[in-house]
């Protein structure tokens, strides 16, 4: 073990345009109400929920990296990456069970043989050591708080560990460690708890409902029941509900809508990872599996967006190495349709690695944004395609600017632009993106005047002209993602926006549109979604310079009296 620096010196990766902002989110008007299918606060103003999942339901019941970095380090950096919320779990023997819910941190560390991640508390958080384990989860949303990230208090399990199969009895009411009297017990417990925690915005009452005893009567029975349970101990919170068979399915709701006494305070819960399909974003050809896997989504799920209720995405994510085909392509397609539909959500995970996991000291998580000591960012790439979502683009009160289109490309997170007319388009940053039309005739006019988005040749750059009624005007959005804009040259031939090395918007024959699985779309993949964001022409501040840099470092190395230890 080596011995502690006086200073920790922590990199993340944040944007520079936004540091200050990101740092110093504005003061929403808590508590948060539903408005039809948006999130406001006291205001009515649009609260997007832009969130990451931190884990504190495995076996010590502790929040994950406490061993790792000083808790206050931990919410500077969720803050400074650009989240505003934090999704906490939590599991139900923590409020329920007597012998563990008696625990210090110290004991439960102990208990588990954690020898040297006491160590590492007693160097980075020493004040949480003899604390009970619900003292030590307080303290962590209490941190949150005085750093303004909001919490979301997810019931992720009974029986502390890990998350989540079939056969684990914790999926369904009545399961061996999911006795629903019990459940609303700690549910009450918790929520009474918080009462009065102003940024504990939201209660998930559980997660991913599974296994062979789930059945839609004692769904309606028990959900209904802990909705109502949470809102009469807590009314200031989001009541979240999950769905069944691991969080992917409302179709029952169709039919049958809840029925609660209260309003305004529901939101309804819904996971999307690659492996929610096995290995078909590897084996099959990207188009046709994000076209299929999309309709089952907004059948099972996305409908309710339709009936005007929330739908709160809180469980997504990839293996942060980027060498997983399986979630990079479905990557690409969730960033289009998370766009699209501008959805508030939760990745998973910000952990880097864990206390115990799966019998495993130590375990390296690879979805982690964090790395294995917590110390900076995994894959800042990611980072800077995921600030794209972050902030909304559009719901009530987001700006006066009218409703027009941006043209996002989801592999790489940013929008297309143009510095002038004369300069071929090209992608640069989203924060204050591009206003265009996208008009009946199928042509992608630059908002406030006469130019349009023209092909100009096989392998050429595409441009802006005045002459919008030609073939090589019109751009369709094909294949089964429909995410290629494609468009005719006077030759006939036909042609798929891209993107160059040097990120210069061309045009190149559309590829795989065939049943081809060696083949990866990313690059010609756009998606035109709706926004009533700040524009480029609209913003007070618009830049008349080259952008520059998206990203820079970032060093906590003002931070006083903390320290880092290095496990071995």
């Amino acid at each position: 073990m080596n011995k502690p620096s006086s200073l920790l010196v922590i990199t993340f990766l944040v944007l520079s345009p936004n540091f200050l902002f990101l740092l110093q989110w504005p003061v929403t008007a808590l508590p948060l109400y539903t408005n039809s299918r948006w999130i406001v606060d006291e205001s009515g103003q649009r609260v997007k929920l832009a969130c990451v999942n931190w884990a504190s339901h495995l076996e010590p019941m502790v929040a994950e990296g406490l061993s790792k970095q000083p808790l206050d380090v931990i919410s500077k950096g969720i803050i400074s990456m650009g989240f505003n919320c934090v999704r906490l779990t939590w599991p139900l023997f923590l409020v329920t069970n007597r012998s563990l819910a008696s625990m210090t941190v110290r004991q439960s560390f102990q208990s588990l043989g954690l020898v040297e991640t006491i160590a590492g508390v007693q160097v980075n958080n020493p004040s949480l050591l003899d604390l009970l384990l619900i003292q030590a989860y307080q303290v962590v949303v209490s941190n949150l708080a005085e750093n303004n990230v909001m919490v979301i208090l997810d019931n992720q399990i009974s029986k502390p560990g890990w998350c989540c199969s079939n056969f684990d009895g914790n999926g369904f009411f009545g399961d061996r460690y999911f006795d629903p009297d019990l459940w609303l017990k700690g549910l009450t417990a918790i929520a009474t708890m918080f009462n009065g925690t102003t940024n504990v915005v939201g209660m998930s009452l559980r997660n991913e409902l599974r296994g062979p005893k789930q059945n839609t009567t004692n769904w309606y029975r028990y959900m209904q029941k802990g909705a109502e349970t949470v809102h009469a101990a807590n009314p200031n919170v989001l009541v979240i509900l999950s769905g069944l068979s691991f969080d992917k399915d409302f179709t029952f709701l169709v039919k049958q809508p809840v029925n609660l006494t209260f309003t305004g305070k529901l939101v309804f819960e819904v996971h999307w990872y690659s492996f929610s399909d096995g290995k078909a974003w590897e084996s099959g050809n990207p188009n046709q599996v994000c076209g299929s896997v999309v309709n089952n989504l907004m059948r099972n799920a996305g409908f309710l967006l339709d009936q005007g209720w929330p739908l709160f995405v809180s469980e997504f994510g990839v293996d942060q190495r980027g060498t997983n085909v399986n979630d990079n392509r479905y990557l690409n397609c969730f960033f289009g349709v998370a766009a699209d539909l501008d959805w508030d959500w939760a990745l998973w995970t910000l952990v880097g690695s864990y206390y115990l996991r799966e019998g495993v000291l130590g375990m390296d998580e690879t979805y982690g944004l964090l790395d294995y000591a917590w110390s900076q960012s995994r894959n800042s790439s990611f980072l800077q395609r995921l600030s794209t979502l972050q902030t909304p683009f559009q719901g009530p009160g987001i700006s006066d600017v009218r409703q027009h289109k941006i043209i996002l490309h989801p592999s790489t997170g940013l929008c297309v632009q143009r510095n002038s007319i004369e300069e071929p388009l090209s992608l640069g940053s989203c924060t204050e993106p591009e206003a265009w039309s996208y008009t009946p005739q199928n042509t992608i006019v630059l908002k406030g005047t006469y130019f349009c988005i023209q092909a100009d040749g096989l392998g050429k750059k595409a441009k802006l002209g005045i002459i919008c009624t030609e073939a090589n005007s019109k751009w369709k959005a094909i294949s089964d993602s429909k995410m290629h804009l494609s468009s005719n040259l006077c030759n006939g031939s036909t042609v798929c926006l891209d993107v160059d090395s040097n990120n210069a918007i061309v045009t190149n024959p559309c590829k795989c549109l065939s049943r081809d699985n060696r083949c990866d779309p990313g690059s010609q993949w756009f998606k035109i979604v709706n926004s009533t964001r700040t524009t480029r022409s609209t913003s007070t501040t618009a830049r008349l310079l080259p952008l520059p840099n998206l990203y820079e470092k970032v060093r906590f190395d003002q931070l006083e009296n903390v320290g880092a230890v290095s496990e071995t």
